[in-house]
């Protein structure tokens, strides 16, 4: 239930906070004097669009905070789902900025607008008079007898099962596309990998192809110049291991008579060795050279190749390649596989779509089964409510398609007098018909819901006298399961609660200010006097209030 409610900088309202209570409570005041905004504010916590032009001040934000006991509700499965903090005095906040951003938190966790509208959705129902268009509509009309007969666990299981089916239909359309697409490419995708996989491509080939090739390139060259070296070294007339040979044989007969060169005698001798050595290693070297044409040409078509694939497929090196390759390669396997996943995928919907049937089947006999009872309950309440004639219908068919809702279509049907036949209900019906006809519907599935509150905002449009007397006794009445809130112009209706909040404007010297009070008895008295004779108080209104609120407890 809705235990309080506090309003911050919303439109005319600057500070505002009222309790609530159990039962049956009403809430009465002037044309204007603001009822509809504090509904206004309200229906942000239902997580509704919010924007800057319901801040009073644009200095500061706007802020609408609910507080609601929910112990009794089951709702902690929810609040887990969520990833919330469950409380049995949970605190649900709206803040809206100056730019119209607005941030939503549930027990001081920020939380997203449709988790909001999730959760709030389960905690209070606002009933406002536009709300009676959706007698109208097929999928309340499905709602109102499932939630009568008890359907909502088999239509929360025909639900999940249903998308999960649609979801796989969903799945082989993309994979029936998928493969028809391949398909086409085949021929190709074929050519490409045998391209790659003739190649024999191997990592690091390039690299030493093209070391190869420049080596090739240069053989001769490279021939030379090691020519021309041994020449210098060994060769010539005046070569340089012979020049070494005479300069180590001085330097041997001068450590003779001086030894202290013997040191230069050593390294020169070293020099000669090293000289010789190397000499060696280049005629080595010079005889291995071989020029190669037929392996130069060898070399140069197989980095043509290399370079044309890398060209066509958009790489960089072979690695890339053997990667092009290897993701062609899975793409015709998958090709390949496409007629047996698709097979297999066939098989699952076939099983799926039996069992969506078989829960549509089922509730489609559950749903008319309760319809007698349904119309039955429906039309003694109209009575009730001053429509002695009414002829409530539901028709309930199959369609050929099934949907989201099962394989029923349902019309509601509706008429007041006897000669009338029946027809669609807006249609047919008078404002006051429709608010008389969606508060019986409301009462007869109350009994059937976890929802703690419900708020009807002036759902007695188009009623007066003993009727709206009727309205108020079935409100009471639903105030035994729940806690209703009632926002009228009736004092019927108003000496029906056990608690009477009147809306006000208070006139400042700058501005205009809504505020809500909870009545004392004596308030309560003066307050349906005016609504009986107006602003002028009679005596007479004044007993006729007091009259009211002696049956204040009693019911239909």
């Amino acid at each position: 239930m809705l235990k309080s409610l506090s309003i911050i900088n919303y439109a005319i309202i600057n500070e505002l906070e009222i309790d609530f209570h159990k039962g049956f409570s009403t809430i009465t005041g002037e044309t204007g004097a603001g009822k509809s905004i504090i509904l206004g504010a309200l229906s942000l916590i239902l997580g509704n669009r919010a924007d800057n032009a319901h801040i009073k001040n644009q200095d500061k934000k706007c802020v609408i905070e609910a507080v609601f006991n929910i112990k009794e509700y089951k709702l902690e499965n929810l609040f887990q789902l969520n990833d919330l903090d469950y409380s049995e005095n949970t605190i649900i906040r709206r803040e809206i900025n100056s730019q119209g951003k607005s941030r939503a938190f549930i027990n001081d966790t920020p939380i997203s607008l449709q988790a909001l509208k999730e959760i709030s959705s389960k905690l209070i129902d606002i009933h406002s008079q536009h709300e009676n268009l959706l007698l109208n509509d097929e999928g309340f009309q499905l709602n109102v007898v499932d939630v009568f007969n008890d359907n909502i666990p088999l239509c929360s299981d025909f639900s999940i099962r249903y998308k999960k089916f649609k979801t796989a239909q969903k799945t082989l359309q993309v994979l029936e596309e998928k493969a028809n697409d391949s398909k086409t490419q085949l021929d190709f995708l074929q050519f490409q990998f045998e391209q790659l996989n003739d190649a024999k491509l191997a990592p690091g080939e390039q690299e030493e192809l093209e070391q190869e090739f420049q080596f090739l390139t240069h053989a001769v060259d490279i021939k030379s110049d090691l020519n021309n070296a041994v020449l210098a070294l060994s060769e010539e007339e005046h070569n340089a291991i012979n020049k070494l040979k005479f300069v180590l044989s001085t330097l041997d007969n001068v450590k003779k008579i001086y030894p202290n060169i013997t040191e230069l005698a050593n390294r020169t001798q070293q020099i000669y060795i090293e000289t010789k050595d190397i000499n060696a290693d280049i005629e080595s070297i010079f005889n291995k050279i071989d020029v190669n044409p037929e392996r130069l040409e060898k070399v140069n078509e197989r980095l043509n190749t290399i370079y044309s694939l890398q060209k066509k497929f958009q790489c960089n090196s072979i690695v890339e390649l053997i990667s092009t390759k290897e993701s062609i390669e899975k793409e015709l396997m998958q090709i390949a596989s496409f007629d047996n996943e698709i097979e297999k995928l066939n098989i699952e919907i076939a099983l799926q779509e039996k069992e969506v049937n078989a829960l549509a089947k089922q509730l489609n006999k559950r749903r008319k089964a309760g319809i007698p009872e349904i119309k039955s309950k429906i039309e003694d309440m109209c009575r009730l409510l001053g429509m002695p004639d009414i002829t409530f219908e539901i028709n309930l068919t199959q369609s050929e398609k099934i949907t989201e809702s099962g394989v029923d279509k349902i019309q509601f049907l509706f008429s007041a007098n006897k000669k009338i036949q029946v027809q669609e209900i807006t249609k047919i019906a008078s404002g006051g018909e429709l608010s008389r006809l969606m508060l019986s519907i409301k009462h007869l599935i109350s009994s059937k819901t976890y929802l703690p509150t419900i708020i009807f905002d002036e759902i007695d449009n188009g009623i007066s006298g003993n009727i709206a007397d009727k309205m108020g006794s079935i409100m009471q009445h639903m105030a035994s399961q729940m806690q209703v809130i009632s926002i009228t112009h009736l004092p019927q209706i108003a000496a029906k609660g056990e608690f009477h909040y009147i809306v006000y404007k208070q006139n400042s010297t700058k501005t205009v200010e809504t505020d809500i009070k909870l009545l004392s008895e004596n308030e309560r008295i003066i307050e349906i006097a005016k609504m009986l004779s107006g602003e002028k108080l009679t005596n007479a209104a004044i007993s006729n209030a007091k009259e009211l609120l002696k049956h204040l407890h009693r019911q239909f």
